[in-house]
């Protein structure tokens, strides 16, 4: 990744130029951007508004824009903030995000606000913080790659859907295939074991929600410099639904036939190739090998986002014990 730019060669009252792009057909749309647009412009923020070329992703256009803006605003959710991760890494302008989605599980771990004018207002009047960057394969995500389960549910859930019927979308589609699915074999390699399993799903997160409001882990951070794992190792569907609960408070660890450790790198291989689901869409098969990039995005964001205070405790818990564990 190439350094932060530096900006201490403009003049502290030069109106900031930021790189516009909204994903119109993000859940929310079209309908609130007048309204956000007005917001950053009387905040001072000049507005360079883009549009994706055939063929072209958010990464191309941040890494041919780089040189002609201050930082980036995307409107949209999980996925349309996924195809910008790269080109935010590789460039190193902050982020500003617009929380457009179905689930906008990257503001929820921020802490940044879920109505999009008061989105625009932190970025007009905040400072960008530094946030962690997981990779699989080359490709870049957010809050969580997933093999199995999810990355069926993300094969069946259409775009169409999830704008008409939101997080209940998720739901409808999830019901329906949690009937037909099987458990898969995966070998688990990490901190210096491997581990073969039976799974229906195998997680890797890096922030702290994913999924419409499910926990990878109940103390994880977006700036924590590890990554949370776990695996689903339940044989019959209804053993899945009484998980539910723990799965959205983020305590899933704590039960017998699920898999949990923390680590900062981690291969998962399985018998025939499987498709990694990255922030809700399909980038990469297996074998899957996931690494963290710690401090690598600057995000505009609360300084105190949900779940810090938790993470100091976290550090020392790291300290005095092996980084993974079979909870």
């Amino acid at each position: 990744m190439n350094a932060f730019p530096d900006t201490s060669a403009f003049p502290s009252n030069a109106p900031r130029r930021a790189l516009f792009a909204v994903n119109g057909k993000a859940r929310q749309g079209d309908g609130c951007v007048a309204e956000v647009r007005s917001a950053l412009e009387d905040g001072g923020i000049e507005l360079l508004d883009v549009k994706l070329q055939a063929g072209e992703s958010l990464s191309d256009l941040i890494r041919a824009r780089a040189g002609t803006c201050d930082l980036a605003i995307i409107g949209g959710g999980d996925g349309t903030l996924n195809g910008a991760a790269q080109g935010l890494f590789d460039t190193g302008l902050p982020l500003g995000v617009i929380p457009l989605g179905t689930a906008n599980d990257f503001a929820r771990t921020l802490g940044i606000p879920a109505d999009p004018l008061a989105a625009a207002r932190l970025i007009v009047e905040g400072e960008p913080r530094l946030v962690d960057l997981g990779m699989v394969n080359g490709h870049a995500f957010l809050n969580v790659a997933s093999i199995g389960f999810s990355a069926d549910l993300a094969r069946e859930l259409t775009g169409s859907a999830k704008k008409t019927w939101g997080k209940l979308g998720y739901a409808i589609t999830a019901a329906r295939l949690l009937a037909q699915s099987r458990l898969f074999t995966a070998y688990i390699e990490h901190d210096g074991t491997i581990e073969t399993v039976r799974t229906l799903q195998a997680s890797v997160g890096n922030g702290r929600h994913y999924g419409g409001g499910m926990t990878v882990a109940q103390d994880a951070t977006a700036d924590d410099g590890t990554l949370d794992f776990y695996s689903l190792e339940v044989d019959h569907w209804w053993r899945l639904l009484l998980l539910l609960p723990s799965l959205r408070e983020g305590t899933q660890g704590q039960w017998d036939d699920v898999r949990a450790f923390r680590t900062t790198e981690v291969v998962i291989r399985t018998r025939k190739p499987r498709a990694v689901n990255t922030d809700g869409e399909l980038t990469t098969w297996t074998p899957a090998h996931f690494t963290i990039h710690p401090a690598a995005l600057r995000v505009y964001a609360p300084s105190t986002p949900p779940g810090r205070y938790q993470t100091s405790r976290r550090f020392l818990a790291r300290s005095s014990s092996s980084p993974s564990s079979r909870v």
